[in-house]
């Protein structure tokens, strides 16, 4: 089959499309026609050799993000054949990923895709509906009526966050640079949206929480970002974050007695331990998805597989809003 792989570690002109081999199905997998794939940051990171830690061996195959048909199944599967289904199911250490024609994949992190949802859209969601319902869900329980910052209203993750938080009840609030991305943040739900660059921590902790804090802070930027989530948050409330990289003082939570949670949703794959946690929250959130509590943002350029480096240049702009998708387009090559 065909596939674009990248051989060595560098920029994004590091691609190629190869014809690589097909394995035989082992116990427990199934075999996706695979039509959409999106860029998450993750795939940067493996592809530039930041994150080497986790890349798949040469010639690798990136990317986790998958949606597509079920073209085969093992023997005892709950899938079947001509299924539509959607996962964050490869493209790291020890599984190949889903820039291929055909990726064949553990069954536990695949579950049938949101009817509503076309392909690309589909492609969107999963690595960052997971990532975000580890955190607000899992990690921190959050329950109705919680006051709920979410830094980065227009990015994978934290888009989803804020219809996740939304749907669980909580008081939503959502920084942003321009005015642009406040207002998409509040059209996804959120109940307030911050202009990061024109109000300070202290000023908005002052006007939302009369100076106490937010009980729930999810900062999806990670970097410095990181002192400003430590600092919005109250006496003992919750900081997840799901870029951990860096040096920080964490005196600012344990003068709190606040808890800090890092969230790397990578684990179950990486470790094969929990993953049928994975494919049960995308069953979730295909559930709420069709059922009109998240929708997934694409942003306005679409690529191909057979492009795959322009699409990793355009998340790397910074300009993007919402999730960068592709389509499978190796099979008309």
């Amino acid at each position: 089959m065909k596939a674009t792989v990248i051989r060595e570690f560098g920029s994004a002109s590091q691609f190629s499309v190869e014809d690589i081999g097909v394995r035989e199905l082992k116990s427990g997998e199934i075999k996706i026609n695979v039509k959409a794939t999106s860029v998450n940051p993750v795939d940067l990171k493996i592809r530039s050799g930041v994150a080497e830690a986790f890349a798949p061996e040469f010639p690798a195959v990136l990317h986790g993000d998958v949606a597509g048909v079920v073209e085969e199944v093992y023997e005892g599967s709950h899938f079947e054949v001509g299924d539509e289904v959607y996962a964050c199911a490869g493209g790291v250490l020890g599984l190949s990923g889903a820039l291929c024609e055909h990726m064949i994949v553990d069954q536990k992190l695949v579950a049938k895709k949101p009817t509503s949802l076309s392909m690309k859209e589909a492609a969107a969601l999963p690595l960052v509906s997971i990532t975000a319902w580890e955190a607000l869900v899992d990690r921190m329980d959050v329950q109705p009526g919680q006051n709920v910052l979410i830094h980065g209203a227009t990015g994978g993750v934290g888009h989803v966050a804020i219809q996740l938080a939304k749907a669980l009840g909580a008081i939503v609030y959502t920084t942003a640079s321009t005015r642009n991305k406040m207002e998409i943040g509040k059209d996804l739900g959120a109940d307030y949206a911050i202009n990061y660059k024109e109000t300070s921590v202290e000023e908005y902790v002052n006007e939302y929480t009369d100076g106490k804090g937010f009980d729930i802070v999810f900062d999806t930027v990670g970097g410095d970002n990181m002192e400003k989530s430590f600092q919005a948050v109250k006496n003992g409330g919750q900081v997840a974050c799901i870029v951990g990289s860096g040096e920080h003082d964490i005196t600012p939570l344990y003068v709190k007695s606040a808890t800090y949670h890092g969230v790397l949703m990578l684990i179950p794959m990486l470790t094969n331990e929990g993953r049928e946690h994975h494919g049960e929250i995308l069953s979730r959130v295909a559930h709420m998805v069709d059922h009109g509590a998240i929708k997934p943002i694409l942003d306005e350029e679409i690529f191909k597989f057979s492009t795959i480096g322009d699409a990793h240049a355009r998340l790397e702009s910074g300009k993007t809003i919402g999730k960068v998708v592709a389509e499978n387009d190796l099979s008309n090559l």
